[in-house]
């Protein structure tokens, strides 16, 4: 069962889709239903999509697709109208939707510089970084600003933001943050070795961490990188 705030967004984006054949930007949806910021938008398509009533088509920042519409919600049949710069088809009198460009982004926290070689301090300041909304997917983020070149064979390079679905389960072979004994982080491969814990680099010439599993704690996953030129 959706909350009323996710039943109002999905009904809109449909709507619009009828309309315009155009999902709805971001910043369209955030005055539709009233709310604060992006990021609650971001959240409701999150939580849409893990239900899947919807999906992100992939490569492409604004481009929603409606799966299902809920219960007792079915979906308006609506004669789609022509955008403003729509041009006739050739050859017939039928209008061409001609779709518009986008670049919806949402703002996640940015907790600082995260080691991709000796661990260092674990999210040092706060602030918030704008990320393309495609780059992400369902569940909360954050971003950390990589500091070493310890994951460098992975492509993740010093300086490149790090996007972090925020997790506690990691499997091995996954790249994760780990934070060890409560006040460092680092990002590496996670693996187990027997009773311990062992943290990968991608770099040969860094070696392997070992750590109890008492003193490993995962604070998320890898989901993107964020690189600035």
């Amino acid at each position: 069962m959706l909350t009323r705030k996710q039943h109002e967004l999905i009904c809109f984006i449909n709507d619009r889709l009828a309309e315009t054949g155009v999902s709805p930007s971001f910043e369209e949806m955030k005055d539709a239903l009233e709310l604060k910021s992006k990021s609650g938008v971001h959240r409701l398509i999150s939580a849409l999509e893990e239900r899947q009533f919807i999906r992100r088509l992939p490569n492409r920042a604004r481009a929603l697709e409606v799966l299902r519409m809920p219960e007792r919600a079915a979906p308006k049949a609506k004669s789609p109208k022509p955008a403003r710069d729509a041009a006739p088809a050739r050859g017939t009198g039928n209008v061409r939707t001609v779709p518009q460009p986008a670049n919806d982004v949402v703002e996640i926290p940015l907790h600082g510089r995260i080691a991709a070689g000796v661990p260092i301090e674990a999210f040092e300041g706060h602030s918030m970084l704008a990320v393309p909304a495609a780059l992400l997917g369902g569940g909360e983020h954050y971003a950390l600003e990589v500091s070493g070149d310890s994951m460098v064979e992975a492509g993740i390079l010093d300086g490149d933001y790090a996007l972090i679905r925020r997790t506690e389960i990691a499997h091995d072979g996954e790249i994760v943050v780990a934070l060890i004994d409560d006040s460092e982080a680092t990002l590496k491969y996670f693996r187990h070795e027997g009773a311990m814990v062992r943290l990968d680099p991608a770099n040969r010439s860094y070696d392997p961490q070992r750590y109890a599993p008492n003193q490993v704690r995962v604070q998320g996953r890898l989901a993107g990188l964020l690189r600035r030129y």
